[in-house]
């Protein structure tokens, strides 16, 4: 188990914590892994915490989906399409 930390800039401004769990057969080089993030700060100034279906503070409500595609070269992309609540 590991935890990882990000730190957002830009229109998403805060920081998120990802719990992993992974497992693999070292013999084949094949695994998997399932990873539980959370994220706490500002989407267009309105703060508050985003886990999986809820939102707290003005998050209230937030809906959308997110994703991460990795480049040839490891690079890590997050996309996020989200909609906030009026």
């Amino acid at each position: 188990m590991a935890t990882l930390e990000k730190r957002y800039g830009g229109e998403v401004v805060g920081r998120s914590v990802t719990l992993f769990t992974a497992a693999s057969d070292q013999s084949t080089g094949t695994g998997t892994y399932v990873a539980r993030e959370s994220f706490e700060g500002t989407l267009h100034g309105r703060a508050g915490v985003i886990v999986p279906a809820s939102g707290t503070g003005a998050m209230t409500g937030i809906t959308g989906t997110g994703g991460l595609a990795v480049d040839p070269d490891g690079t890590h992309r997050v996309w996020v399409d989200y909609e906030l609540a009026p």
